[in-house]
């Protein structure tokens, strides 16, 4: 069978940056999952993305489907017809549904006796005569962000739609979309090479475009861009900063970069350096600069969709956009720094957080009273955890953080800076937001941890308390969020806390506000959900985790490291063989009405081998304690892998459900001891491959 290279292209007017990416992998991922369910093969697959088009391509696409047999069983043959050989409905039904007369109709024998059988070759159809579908598929399931329509049309996309392309090799497909049919030109860059274009083939797509300005790999764009302004910084002695979000943006925007280098005053330094980069980058989409310190510089680079022949007049027009936003940013500072943060306080109370759970004041002084407990509890200082508290939500008030969200806490923390406040209080007004996403650094002052817990825990047990718990994708309090950040603070900090314990103290200060009585069951559940789901992405084995999860352990820090001495001892020879004797004693405890007491067992009635088990357990329990009491739990199951000998040759030679009573309980007064004994750090029944 011959293969054909597919080229489709869908040129518009720009389309959102943060779309753009999604829109493209959309396209080529139904396309290919299109084809194979059409059983056309092809050998390699890619997709392009600039601001004007969307495009696939597809290496050596079959040209057609291969020609294939198709088999259908009827009814029985029996059923089929009666006594005088005359078909019955069965048989008549069958062959209408096939589109065929009952004489064309086979039998076959089958394991369930003789029945009718439609047979039949079916010729593959050409690839071009199936495309037109697969792209109408496709279309319609794009992630568009907002549908619009345009001119007189009732067709609708993310933006106006203005050429189609469509050739399979040289061969145009004349795809009808949008109320436009495909033909096999594009249009290269808007400024440079504003005029059609002819693709002759594929293969000529990239380097077409190249020619005409247009850069459509979205991955060698962003390498470029990357690369001119990595090296437009050193030459000016420099460092860019490259933030990864904004360069996919970057990318998104243009169709061929070319880096510049532009300045701005320096009394702008004088501006907090978070504020400038805020500006420049969420408004202007500038990369900004540091030198050998890591100190902002003056300076800026800007990527330009047109390689002008003036360069420096582009650089000048954004020089002088840039002057107003900073000249902004340098205004809200210092009208900002005229009064300390703590004025703020009061403003809090005119703020709402929630209907049903009051203000930012309220919030603030629930976080204050919870910030105490965990404080006494870790042995901190309760005073500064009780100014940060008070001061914590203070800049949410202030010009800059209006203008700026971005910049919350950052901003907390030079505004209580300059109010004199605490190094450690001022610190912890941008550690309570910490960590902000996955991978984020954690707070490095005591104070700022302690925060960070409260204030996820206070929003977390006010959402469940109201009942607005996360459902599906919806999470508009990002309280999933919240509970891995409290689950990363706690472990990561090694924090010996109760989860079950702060939520309970939580509870408590939201006073006269009524919370659901199942709020601290259903928090639990959703804790330990965020629990699996994190250790299952750190490569933790779902069976070790159920192991650990079935004791209902509260404390992240104890759960944490259980999973990590359960994993290395599922990784042991021993392992096996001591899980599977533990499952075997859970079911039969399970079955057994039999409670154990401290004079269950009667060693007189034992035999060698429940005597060799019984004193292997005496010989271990009282080490085994003391590891699990201080939390070294890969030393105790250590110790415990050392029974497998002793417990092999036990259930080998021992049968647990005797006729007599007295010998049978005394048995299960033994296997439960050995299993209370595995139990005091998890169920390892459950880690059977």
């Amino acid at each position: 069978m011959s293969q054909q290279d597919f080229l489709f292209e869908l040129g518009c007017e720009e389309l959102p940056p943060k779309a753009l990416t999604k829109l493209a992998q959309s396209l080529h991922d139904s396309v290919a999952e299109s084809f194979r369910s059409l059983d056309l093969n092809y050998a390699e697959s890619e997709w392009f993305a600039t601001p004007r088009r969307l495009a696939i391509r597809f290496f050596q696409l079959d040209s057609a489907q291969a020609d294939k047999s198709v088999e259908k069983l009827g009814p029985a043959v029996a059923a089929a017809f009666d006594n005088e050989g005359n078909p019955k409905p069965a048989a008549v039904g069958f062959a209408k549904s096939n589109g065929v007369s009952i004489e064309q109709l086979q039998r076959k024998q089958t394991d369930k006796g003789e029945r009718l059988a439609f047979i039949a070759n079916v010729k593959g159809q050409q690839t071009k005569s199936l495309i037109p579908d697969v792209l109408q598929k496709a279309i319609t399931q794009l992630p568009v962000p907002k549908a619009m329509r345009w001119g007189d049309k009732s067709v609708q996309f993310s933006r106006p739609v203005h050429w189609l392309l469509a050739l399979l090799e040289s061969e145009v497909i004349p795809v009808k979309l949008f109320d436009l049919t495909a033909g096999n030109q594009t249009f290269g860059h808007r400024f440079h090479a504003p005029d059609a274009i002819t693709i002759t083939s594929p293969e000529a797509y990239i380097e077409t475009l190249n020619q005409q300005k247009v850069m459509a790999c979205f991955e060698a764009r962003k390498a470029t861009i990357r690369t001119q302004v990595e090296a437009l910084a050193k030459e000016n002695n420099a460092r860019a900063v490259i933030d990864e979000a904004l360069l996919e943006e970057v990318t998104a925007l243009v169709e061929w970069p070319v880096a510049l280098l532009g300045e701005f005053d320096t009394e702008f330094l004088a501006v907090p350096a978070e504020a400038l980069i805020s500006s420049m980058a969420e408004h202007q989409k500038y990369f900004h600069l540091v030198d050998e310190n890591n100190r902002l510089k003056a300076n800026f680079i800007t990527v330009a969709n047109i390689d002008s022949k003036n360069p420096q007049s582009v650089i000048k027009g954004n020089e002088k956009v840039i002057r107003p936003r900073l000249a902004d940013a340098k205004f809200f500072y210092d009208t900002d720094n005229k009064k300390p943060l703590d004025s703020y306080i009061d403003r809090l109370k005119n703020i709402v957080f929630q209907n049903k759970l009051g203000t930012l004041y309220d919030k603030t002084q629930r976080i204050r009273s919870l910030g105490e407990k965990i404080a006494v509890q870790l042995d901190a200082d309760v005073k500064k955890v009780t100014r940060a508290a008070q001061l914590c939500k203070c800049d949410l008030m202030t010009d800059m953080v209006y203008e700026f969200t971005d910049l919350q806490g950052v901003m907390g923390r030079y505004y209580a800076t300059n109010s004199g406040e605490d190094s450690e209080v001022a610190a912890a007004m941008d550690e309570i937001y910490m960590p902000r996403f996955a991978g984020d650094e954690l707070p490095a002052t005591t104070t700022g941890l302690i925060l960070a817990i409260a204030e996820r825990i206070d929003t977390l047990v006010g959402i469940f308390g109201i009942g607005q718990i996360p459902t599906g994708a919806k999470d508009p309090f990002a309280l999933r969020r919240a509970a891995l950040g409290v689950l990363r603070l706690i472990t990561e900090k090694s924090l010996d806390l109760d989860l079950a314990t702060l939520i309970d103290l939580s509870i408590d200060t939201f006073g006269p506000i009524n919370l659901l009585p199942e709020t601290r069951e259903k928090l639990l559940e959703f804790f330990i959900a965020r629990a699996q789901a994190m250790y299952q992405e750190k490569n933790f084995s779902t069976q070790v985790i159920h192991a650990v999860q079935v004791l209902n352990i509260t404390r992240p820090l104890d759960f944490y490291q259980r999973i990590q001495a359960v994993e290395k001892f599922n990784q042991t020879a021993e392992s096996q063989d001591l899980s599977e004797a533990n499952k075997r004693v859970k079911n039969i405890l399970e079955k057994s009405t039999f409670t154990l007491t401290d004079d269950s067992i009667n060693t007189a009635l034992f035999t060698a081998e429940e005597s060799a088990l019984y004193q292997t357990i005496e010989d271990v329990s009282g080490y085994v304690s003391e590891q699990i009491a201080q939390g070294s739990y890969q030393l105790a199951l250590d110790k415990l892998a050392g029974l497998k000998d002793v417990v092999n040759q036990f259930f080998d030679n021992v049968m647990i459900n005797t006729d007599d009573e007295k010998i049978r309980n005394n048995r299960l007064a033994l296997i439960s001891q050995l299993r209370n004994l595995f139990l005091g750090i998890a169920d390892i029944s459950l880690l059977q491959k």
